[in-house]
């Protein structure tokens, strides 16, 4: 802005000074930020990586390798299940044979069993001949075993059950994922809140610091006061390393769960301001993805036991074949005409006889009852086994829930006092504080009035804390994981 002043000149108003200088010191603060930003990538720092609750769940279900490893398994079990139906189909076989020899024939007994044999048919002569031609041999058969009493059906119901045993583990693996990351995330959460309580801390520390060197100098407050104020903030930057390395351990514990490397998280710090409004669970502890998935152990060990009993059932079949032969050999060849064959290859591969047949076959192997018997008890046994693991888990769980509810209640009764705690602490180190100023107090009451705020500052930080990991025990318990994380974004 510019003003006209009687004589001609141009007098520049105060407002427009006071903007040049603020677009001044913007630019510096830029330029100097840009620099350490540049600094910090040439470095290889990361920079830091906002990250609500809701989305590392589901970035750490969608990207953790056992979980992709149970998606794969299921789908195995599904590949299975549609193999098991196909055994319902046919078998329908299609068979060429072309092959070159003998057709010497030779009375008397054979049992070939384990090995290979000659399927040759001709006359009998008095001694070896070497006559050979080509021949052929061209057939279809199909067999189709169309009842099964259940045999084909229990399979099919036992591929079932195994595709069912593993969707439950995959939901019970991502349902635990899920609240071990809540658990993590609170715990980075918390970790860090430290980490600011820490940084406080030691800023208290050296505000004392220096307030007692001040009066050192001056001879107002002994020598041992600045030494243990040195002391104090000695104490408070080694606490402050410690709250870093596990700060930074906690965090690398997070992008495990997540799957992603190690960063800088900004988390969603409202967590610490406010506690949940619902605290009762919709679904019963039998529908935790943990028990359900124990039930279908139970399922699917029943259902093996089943197919292992229903293996010692017949089978009905129908089946047919159709067959075509040719043969280098006369029909009419014998030792009186030892001539009447032809070794040219036409001549053997053209069918010249045709045979087919059809039928009905009833089998039951009678022994197989006395095989598998041992092998359906075992299943039954395992069963019983995945029970008694499934009882156990139930009640277990039943336990937990108890004592969730009852931390919860504690939590919640911590968070109303907390607060008060704070506000006295922080009074009283304000009073210290003027008091030592004024020579009317010992350092050593004003370093106890530091301690008894660090301490309150900590448990209002882990107060709210505390009431989401309360919830989240209920809600893992219960497997209601909506009750908690409807309630922490």
């Amino acid at each position: 802005m510019q003003l006209l002043i009687p004589n001609g000149r141009v007098a520049v108003h105060p407002s427009f000074r006071i903007y040049k200088i603020a677009v001044l010191v913007f630019l510096v603060l830029a330029s100097t930020l840009g620099a350490k930003a540049q600094q910090a990538q040439t470095a290889g720092e990361q920079p830091a990586q906002y990250l609500a609750l809701p989305d590392a769940v589901e970035t750490g279900v969608q990207q953790y390798q056992s979980i992709q490893a149970k998606r794969s398994y299921l789908h195995a079990s599904e590949a299975l299940t549609r193999n098991a139906r196909n055994e319902y189909l046919p078998n329908v076989i299609a068979a060429v044979q072309q092959a070159y020899g003998t057709v010497n024939g030779q009375f008397g007994p054979l049992g070939a069993v384990g090995v290979l044999g000659v399927a040759s048919a001709g006359p009998s002569y008095s001694d070896q001949r070497w006559n050979a031609a080509f021949g052929a041999l061209y057939i279809v058969s199909a067999n189709w075993e169309v009842f099964t009493f259940g045999r084909v059906r229990s399979r099919i119901d036992l591929a079932k059950a195994q595709v069912r045993r593993d969707s439950a583990d995959l939901e019970q693996e991502e349902f635990v994922q899920r609240v071990r990351i809540s658990g993590a995330y609170l715990n980075l959460l918390v970790a860090q809140q430290f980490l600011r309580n820490g940084r406080s801390n030691l800023e208290r520390a050296e505000a004392v610091q220096r307030t007692v060197r001040a009066r050192t100098r001056t001879g107002l407050n002994p020598g041992v006061d600045s030494s243990l104020a040195n002391a104090e903030v000695s104490r408070a930057r080694l606490s402050l390393i410690e709250l870093r390395t596990n700060e930074q351990q906690v965090r690398n514990q997070l992008a495990q769960l997540l799957n992603v490397p190690p960063t800088e998280f900004v988390l969603d710090s409202t967590l610490l301001g406010k506690s949940p409004q619902e605290l009762n669970a919709g679904v019963a502890v039998t529908d935790n993805p943990q028990v359900k998935f124990y039930q279908a152990r139970i399922e699917q060990a029943t259902q093996a036991a089943r197919v292992a009993s229903r293996s010692v059932m017949p089978g009905i079949s129908l089946f047919g074949v159709y067959q075509a032969r040719g043969s280098g050999f006369d029909y009419n060849y014998t030792p009186e005409f030892p001539d009447r064959y032809s070794s040219r290859y036409s001549d053997g591969v053209d069918p010249s006889r045709y045979n087919y047949v059809a039928g009905i076959s009833f089998s039951w192997n009678l022994i197989s009852p006395i095989k598998v018997r041992q092998q359906a008890r075992a299943q039954q046994f395992v069963a019983e086994g995945y029970r008694h693991e499934y009882n156990q888990v139930r009640v277990q769980l039943e336990d937990q829930l108890v004592l969730a509810d009852q931390r919860l209640t504690n939590s919640l009764q911590s968070l109303q006092e907390a607060p008060q705690q704070y506000n006295a602490a922080s009074d009283a180190y304000t009073q210290k504080n003027v008091l030592y100023k004024n020579g009317l107090t010992t350092i050593v009451d004003l370093q106890q009035s530091m301690y008894a705020l660090n301490r309150a500052e900590i448990d209002q930080s882990v107060a709210y804390v505390n009431v989401w990991q309360a919830l989240l025990l209920k809600a893992a318990t219960s497997g209601d994981f909506n009750l908690f994380i409807n309630q922490a974004h």
